[in-house]
This record gives C-alpha cells, sequence and structure tokens, in this order.
C-alpha cells in the first residue's frame, strides 16, 4: 500500500511484487537488482522533476511574453484609437473642407454659367432685334414697292440691310446675306413698269375720247387755206443823188398801175377758187358712200353717242384706279374691253382713233409688268435665324 499524505506531485512508487526466494539460489543476485530499480526509479524520478520544473519555467515564461504582449498590443490598441480618432477628425476635416470647396465651385460654376447665358443672351438679343430690324424694314420696302409700282425703295432696302449684316461679321447671319444677294438679283433684273407714267397716259387716252369721231359722225374735212399773198420786197432808201433819186420815183409812179391791177386780179382768183372748193366740199358730203361692217355703229344716236364716250371713260377711270390698287387683271379686262369697243363704234381711218388704239395697246402691255418681286428667300432665312436662337 502507498501513503497517500505524500505529495501529489511527486511520482507514485510502483509496487513490486516480491518474488519467492528460492532456497536454492544465490542470495545476492534479488538485492542488486532491486539497486538497479531503485537507481532507474530515481534517475527517472529526477529527469520527471527536472521536466517538470524546466516546463514550468517555459510556461513561465510564455506568461510573461503574453503578458507583454498583451500590455504592448493594449498601448498599440490605444494609440491606434487614438490615430483613427485623429484620422477619423481630420477625415471630417478634410470632408468639410472638401464640402465647402464644392459648394464655392458650383456656386463659381453656376456664376460662370450666368455670365456666359448673359453674354450669350446679349450677343443673341443684339443679333435678333438686327435680324428683327432688317426683315421688318424689308416688309415695309415690299409693301411700298407695291404700292408704288417702283423696285427702288425695296432695292434699297436691302441695300442697307446688307451692309448692316456685313459691319455685323456674324458667321450664323452668312445664309441671310447670300439669300438677300439672290433676292436683290432677280428684283433688279425685274422690269417694272412706271405707274404715273401709265396714269398720265390714261388721262390723255381719257381727254382723247371726247375727240374721237364716231362712224356716223366722220372728220369733217377742212378746205386749204389760201396762198399767202406775195409781198413786195420795200426798195432801201439809199443816198444817192437827185438824178437817181427822181429815177426811182418815177418808175414807182409808172408800175403803181400795174401793181394794182395784179393784185386786185389774183384777189379775184383765190376767192373764185376757194368758192369753187367749198361748193364741192359741201356737195360731196351731202352723198357719202361707206362700206357698213357694223351696223350697231351706225345706227347709234347722238345721245347714245354721248353715253357711249361717257361709258368709254369711267372705263379708262376704272383701270387707272385698278393699276394704283396694283389690280393688274381688273385693269387689263377694262382695256380689253375698251380696245373691243372703239373698232365697232369708232372711225378707224382717223388719226385720233389711232392714236387712243396706240395709247390702250402700249398701256395694256406695260401693266403686266408691273408686279415687284417679294424677297421670300430673304424673309424664309431671317425666320430660320429667328427660330433657331
Amino acid at each position: 500500500m502507498t501513503d497517500t499524505s505524500a505529495p501529489t506531485n511527486l511520482p507514485t512508487p510502483i509496487e513490486v511484487e516480491p518474488l519467492p526466494l528460492d532456497p536454492q539460489g544465490d542470495s545476492d543476485v534479488p538485492a542488486g537488482w532491486v539497486r538497479w530499480a531503485v537507481v532507474i526509479l530515481s534517475v527517472a524520478t529526477a529527469g520527471a522533476g527536472w521536466v517538470a520544473w524546466n516546463t514550468q519555467k517555459k510556461v513561465q515564461s510564455l506568461e510573461q511574453e503574453l503578458v507583454r504582449r498583451q500590455i504592448d498590443s493594449q498601448g498599440q490598441a490605444t494609440e491606434a484609437r487614438v490615430l483613427a480618432r485623429q484620422a477619423q477628425e481630420a477625415a471630417r476635416e478634410a470632408t468639410a473642407r472638401s464640402t465647402l470647396l464644392e459648394t464655392r465651385i458650383t456656386e463659381v460654376a453656376l456664376q460662370r454659367s450666368q455670365v456666359e447665358d448673359l453674354i450669350k443672351t446679349l450677343s443673341l438679343s443684339r443679333d435678333e432685334n438686327l435680324v428683327a430690324d432688317i426683315e421688318a424694314g424689308l416688309r415695309v420696302a415690299s409693301q411700298q414697292a407695291n404700292l408704288t409700282g417702283s423696285a427702288e425703295p425695296l432695292i434699297t432696302a436691302m441695300q442697307s440691310a446688307d451692309d448692316r449684316l456685313a459691319r455685323a461679321r456674324q458667321p450664323r447671319l452668312d445664309n441671310i446675306r447670300r439669300a438677300l444677294a439672290k433676292d436683290l438679283d432677280r428684283v433688279r433684273a425685274t422690269r417694272v413698269a412706271d405707274t404715273s407714267s401709265l396714269t398720265i397716259r390714261l388721262d390723255e387716252a381719257a381727254r382723247l375720247v371726247d375727240e374721237v369721231p364716231l362712224l356716223n359722225q366722220p372728220e369733217a374735212t377742212m378746205p386749204p387755206l389760201p396762198k399767202a399773198e406775195a409781198a413786195p420786197k420795200p426798195v432801201p432808201a439809199g443816198k444817192a443823188g437827185g438824178k437817181n433819186k427822181n429815177a426811182a420815183q418815177a418808175a414807182a409812179s409808172a408800175s403803181a398801175p400795174d401793181a394794182a391791177t395784179d393784185t386786185w386780179g389774183s384777189h379775184v382768183l383765190d376767192w373764185t377758187k376757194g368758192a369753187a372748193q367749198t361748193f364741192w366740199n359741201e356737195t360731196r358730203g351731202l352723198i357719202r358712200l361707206t362700206r357698213i361692217n357694223r351696223p350697231e355703229g351706225m345706227l347709234i344716236s347722238p345721245d347714245q353717242g354721248f353715253f357711249l364716250r361717257e361709258n368709254i371713260k369711267l372705263r379708262l377711270l376704272n383701270a387707272r384706279l385698278a393699276l394704283l390698287s396694283r389690280q393688274n387683271t381688273v385693269a387689263l379686262a377694262d382695256l380689253q374691253n375698251i380696245q373691243a369697243t372703239v373698232p365697232r363704234y369708232f372711225d378707224l381711218q382717223s388719226r385720233k382713233t389711232q392714236l387712243l388704239q396706240s395709247m390702250l395697246t402700249d398701256v395694256a402691255a406695260q401693266s403686266q409688268q408691273i408686279t415687284v418681286p417679294r424677297p421670300d428667300d430673304t424673309l424664309a432665312a431671317l425666320a430660320t435665324v429667328s427660330g433657331g436662337r
């Protein structure tokens, strides 16, 4: 049995069973074996103790190292927390600064955009005002050209607009300049009649209507005027002597009766010729042979002739008003009606009738060229620029 009061950290003694003694063996053998066993056990016990002590030392050193490392870790953790706190504060400050900088950058960008918009608005407003002024000027000039029948107001307005666009020097207005040059060439190449001259010719035609003879009232043939009497040439008074002067007086007194006789005879002859011519004209006027192609012209009464002339005057006045109001079709219709009426009721052999017809023909031909072209290409370019902005 073992002693239970022995310390627990000592190795447990090995129980050795007693060997039976051989009464016949040597008594020294068992004693030697026991000694070796005790030595071995002692050595084993010493080794185990040394190992245990060494192990305890190592554990103590490991505990100290762990404590030291824990203390270092705690110090590093504390420093890390401090550094982290500082880094967090620095990050907060950097975030605040970056936010402030972003805010300022946003404000600067906003101000820059506002300034750019303001500059662009000023530039566009100037261009828009220029475009609006040019468009208004061209429209007014076009209306004035249509009212006056002259292309000069439109040409002047287009030249002024071209000069203003050239001074502006804006690339976005180059299309307007090209369209303006095209319309200007077309307006200059257009033949436009002078309305004032046409109205004057219509007034002259209206005055000539009263003098144009009807078919049943031909122009009276005027008798030829008698020839002018030959006046005697005056004799200049010279500074001749008394003898030449007396001779001249004697010759004049001798030729006076002959000159009086010749003058009286020429008067009688001229009067006879005039009376014969008058008698012949009156006799020829009693009987007149004419070919009637339009009976309505010969059957018209004097009252109807008066109203016919007044009707033609009214049509001429209507054509004049139509030309002034730029109604070319109405004026041309009235002129064609008058041209169809004149040959039916008036004498075409009369010079006045022929003059009236030539006036009507000229006015009708020139009234077809009275329209002034509109600057449509320029107005379209202006509308494009105004709409695009």
